[in-house]
């Protein structure tokens, strides 16, 4: 919101006090203590959402599942190609680098979050199991896009979004993609706990192991990246919110709004695109599936990289006009 002033304050010639009057500054013990109050109120809420987050992810058991070395290895592969394009939307970023603290606090947080999506999911659809076809697809873009966009979204406003190194609007989309990259290995590691036995496992080590479990590891890592874009345009617009507070929750709802459909989007089309491109080239289901994600990524990641290319070069052109503004006149003697 911009700043606004009660028109007693508009119409003083700053003669009078308008201590809670019109203005408000601590100055008794009372205002200390409601400032002290406030500031533990906002900062136990946001320690209470991490403490709930982290207690359900203990329930799924998923940390007992990465202790196993064969595990872990698999989920570390599956969120390669994700890491590969969180790292250049941050390699983008033609501001000063986002801190590695920052980074790392909203990658955790995001792993922490993707656990109140993964509960959301669950119970809803046991309303919609039963069902098929459309029932699913309002179920991808009821639930499943707005649930997971809006916990990844809140990784970023936990704790980077209010930290003052979070100082450009293109930092949105560093953090977004950071936080789908959380939110990406968490799902990946919960997948594969549950489809792979990490004793049919064996000794074997490498990336033949991605073929264990029918290839689930494989899959994953296929969906990974799209959860780094969806996130990274929720992202993008939480950064130009924070830069334009009077216009905040509008471009926050725009920005879930994006990633959600076109999460949503792939999620609905996935199946009925990859069966269509095996009919078509004679491909099996993987190659199939492999062609339609690198199309479907790749048409939204051109769009989220253009929108990040636009940044940095009005970023540089604006500022080349600040330094030619501030370059002195030559002289007659100089010229």
């Amino acid at each position: 919101m911009t700043d606004r002033k009660d028109p007693i304050e508009t119409a003083s010639d700053g003669s009078r006090d308008l201590y809670d009057v019109a203005t408000w500054e601590p100055r008794t013990a009372l205002d200390r203590v409601a400032v002290s109050g406030y500031w533990l109120l906002t900062r136990g809420a946001k320690v209470a959402v991490v403490l709930l987050a982290f207690l359900i992810l203990l329930s799924l058991g998923i940390l007992g599942a990465l202790s196993e070395p064969e595990i872990g290895l698999l989920t570390a592969f599956s969120a390669l190609p994700a890491l590969g394009l969180a790292a250049y939307v941050r390699y983008s970023d033609v501001t000063e680098a986002e801190p590695l603290s920052l980074l790392v606090a909203t990658f955790l947080l995001a792993v922490l979050t993707a656990t109140f999506a993964a509960v959301v999911n669950s119970l809803v659809q046991g309303v919609f199991g039963p069902f098929e076809g459309l029932s699913m697809v309002v179920f991808f873009f009821l639930v499943v896009g707005p649930g997971e966009e809006a916990v990844k979204l809140l990784a970023v406003r936990l704790y980077a979004y209010t930290d003052d190194r979070f100082d450009a609007v293109i930092d949105g989309a560093v953090y977004g993609a950071v936080a789908g990259l959380g939110f990406a290995t968490i799902e990946n590691a919960l997948y594969i706990a549950r489809n792979v036995d990490a004793a049919e496992l064996g000794a074997g080590v490498g990336l033949a192991i991605l073929g264990a479990g029918d290839g689930i590891a494989a899959l994953r890592a296929l969906a990974g990246p799209g959860h780094v874009i969806y996130s990274a345009f929720a992202g993008y617009y939480l950064g130009l919110a924070k830069f334009n507070p009077e216009h905040r929750g509008p471009i926050v709802v725009k920005g879930v709004v994006i990633a959600a459909l076109i999460h949503a989007t792939y999620n609905s089309t996935v199946g009925l695109g990859s069966g269509i491109i095996g009919a078509v080239t004679g491909l099996s289901s993987l190659p199939a599936f492999l062609m339609y994600v690198l199309l479907f990524d790749g048409v939204f990641g051109f769009v989220l990289l253009r929108k990040i290319w636009r940044y940095r070069e009005t970023h540089l052109e604006v500022h080349d006009e600040i330094e030619e503004d501030a370059a002195p006149e030559m002289t007659e003697f100089e010229e």
